[in-house]
């Protein structure tokens, strides 16, 4: 895996019971200290909390107004669902997103994170048929390849070529998709688990003739300390994402980060 690539730090804002007046200066603020990536969810309700009928909002029109709003930091959904979108639009959406994010004559900075997507509710109450985790991975399989060949086809192109983030740990059907097609690969995985999945990841790699040394290695840390992180970095992480829930939010956990973040890329 990639090595030699600095030491990220991702904020996942949630966008869940909270304005969206609040959501906007959270983004400001994380950018102005100096996070490198925001990334939202792609959920209809919320996740987690008191009130699971509490305020929410939608993910991909959220990130097109990121786009608008920010100057510098990589941005994106942790992750995209599959399900809910015809895979030629996701191509669209994101090449679009990815030109209204460059900005003075640059590249866009739109990440396409996405998963298959396991959220029964989303399904039940929008319509979407559920199926089974294996239907909704060999979908995801079919759209990434669809995804792909509609970048190559769209007027104008996108900017750069957009990095594909793929979430999950699965190692018949997950595993071989980011080996085939992902740029980062994100998990909650750790420890020795951690080392095993990259070895699926490279063996998937060299069976279908792709070279996987330059997918980046993303991990979570909420609810770890630098002593779990530091051993996520030794087994090659490289992307350290922080959920970071509202409205009162704490930016003393995102600076403490930060400067971890800066310590390992001294």
């Amino acid at each position: 895996m990639l090595l030699d690539t600095p030491v990220r730090l991702a904020v996942q804002i949630q966008p869940q019971h909270v304005t969206y007046p609040q959501i906007r200066d959270a983004v400001f603020r994380l950018e102005e200290l100096g996070v490198d990536i925001l990334f939202n969810w792609d959920h209809f309700f919320p996740l987690h909390g008191d009130d699971m009928d509490g305020p929410h909002f939608e993910s991909w029109t959220m990130l097109g107004a990121w786009a608008e709003q920010t100057e510098r930091v990589e941005f994106g959904a942790l992750v995209n669902c599959n399900s809910y979108r015809n895979a030629d639009l996701q191509a669209d959406m994101a090449r679009t997103i990815d030109h209204i994010s460059a900005k003075n004559g640059g590249e866009g900075r739109f990440i396409f994170g996405t998963g298959a997507g396991w959220f029964q509710r989303d399904y039940d109450e929008y319509g979407y048929e559920f199926g089974t985790p294996g239907t909704r991975l060999n979908d995801l399989a079919e759209s990434l390849d669809r995804i792909e060949a509609r970048w190559a086809k769209l007027n104008p192109a996108p900017t750069r070529r957009i990095p594909v983030m793929i979430g999950g740990k699965g190692e018949q059907k997950t595993l071989r998709l980011v080996a085939k097609h992902a740029d980062i690969w994100h998990s909650f995985t750790h420890g020795d688990d951690l080392t095993h999945k990259i070895s699926v990841i490279e063996r998937w790699g060299e069976k279908d003739g792709r070279d996987t040394s330059g997918i980046v290695i993303s991990n979570e840390l909420q609810r770890r300390d630098e002593s779990d992180a530091d051993d996520l970095y030794a087994r090659g992480a490289r992307l350290f994402t922080l959920g970071f829930g509202g409205p009162d939010y704490d930016y003393s956990i995102v600076e403490r980060w930060l400067a971890w973040r800066d310590a390992k890329n001294a």
